[in-house]
């Protein structure tokens, strides 16, 4: 079942106004999760941009999905340093030529989630549930069976590599961006499970069933969650004082505290639980251009983690960005002025 209605985006850049969007709902009906658990009616938001175009068969042939990441939602994409330089007339993906999806994933956004009213009851989803659940909004809901594109940022791009080896004919190129197809161990785990246990050992938590949010959790998660995100290089120009660093810190541990849900968070974060794409690379058919920062601190890439696998993918690319001052540490997979002749290059090579 879609519900869909159209809205005009009211994000606004000195430049531009951004392209028109259109909001709509999936509702998937009695969806089985891989832990056995299900829902009745479980809400998959998207926003759009676009028209789809049909082919001779009646075949829609130039969607592309992009998928965001732990925490985010679709309209992240529409921020100006990805959608104005992407989204733009003749731009590599300008929705005059491309029908552009942008999901909320399960657990996020618009999409049915924890804290619309189940709490800690709520479906213990992980990435095979929120990939299923795309694939089931694309082909029941927008009638989409193929796909131009599949672009993914972190949990995002994580989700492009389950994408090409449970579906490896859907997607006619897959570009993801910072991450790594292992298992979460190391580092990476690290701050994720000093995140959650900050919440759970937090007295207020009450095993989900919180009266008042458990702020002294939730504020260990958003330092960690700054410690994570950051780039070195970016955060010396940008609060090159003490005084500086310390407003920038109060302000966005308070936007944290502001926006962060207990419940949410600690789904979305143990929704990478069982994820470890690495033994079935080989079973990707579609080209792949895969992409990392150097200044990543969640995939480093002194691992070599992804020198290592790339080989395995067939028509694959692995492309680690240097450290400039255009990067931006994890966060360079949305400043799309960084890659885009990496966008360019695989969009040629897949036509």
């Amino acid at each position: 079942m879609v519900r869909a209605a159209i809205a005009l985006s009211l994000f606004v850049t000195a430049a531009a106004a951004a392209p028109a969007t259109t909001e709509g709902d999936y509702v998937a009906h009695d969806f089985k999760f891989r832990t056995g658990e299900s829902m009745g009616e479980l809400r998959l938001h998207y926003t759009t941009l676009g028209r789809p175009h049909k082919d001779r068969k009646g075949h829609v042939d130039n969607a592309v999905m992009i998928l965001h990441g732990t925490g985010g939602d679709g309209h992240q994409f529409l921020r100006p340093q990805f959608a104005d330089v992407l989204f733009v007339p003749g731009g590599l993906l300008d929705p005059a030529k491309y029908y552009i999806v942008l999901p909320d994933g399960i657990g996020h956004g618009k999409s049915s989630k924890p804290s619309d009213g189940m709490h800690a009851r709520f479906p213990h989803y992980d990435y095979d549930d929120m990939v299923a659940a795309q694939h089931e909004m694309l082909v029941k809901g927008l009638h989409v069976t193929h796909l131009r594109l599949i672009m993914g940022t972190s949990m995002g791009c994580m989700q492009s590599f389950v994408w090409g080896e449970t579906w490896p004919d859907f997607a006619g190129a897959l570009m993801p961006l910072a991450c790594l197809p292992v298992q979460i161990a190391g580092r990476n785990r690290m701050w994720r499970k000093m995140t959650t246990d900050a919440i759970r050992n937090d007295p207020a938590w009450n095993g989900g069933e919180y009266k008042t949010p458990p702020r002294e959790g939730l504020r260990t998660a958003a330092d960690l969650l700054m410690i994570a995100g950051a780039a070195p290089l970016v955060m010396q120009k940008a609060y090159p004082t003490r005084d500086g660093v310390d407003a920038y810190v109060e302000k966005t541990v308070d936007g944290y505290l502001k926006s962060l849900d207990a419940n949410d968070f600690l789904y979305q974060v143990d929704a990478s639980r069982n994820y470890d794409p690495s033994g079935k690379l080989g079973a990707i058919t579609a080209p792949v251009m895969w992409i990392n920062s150097a200044d990543d601190f969640i995939n480093p890439p002194e691992l070599g983690i992804a020198e290592k696998l790339a080989p395995e993918i067939k028509h694959g690319t692995f492309v680690l960005i240097p450290v400039s001052e255009a990067t931006h540490g994890h966060g360079t997979h949305t400043w799309a002025a960084v890659w885009k002749d990496k966008l360019e290059t695989l969009l040629k090579e897949s036509e």
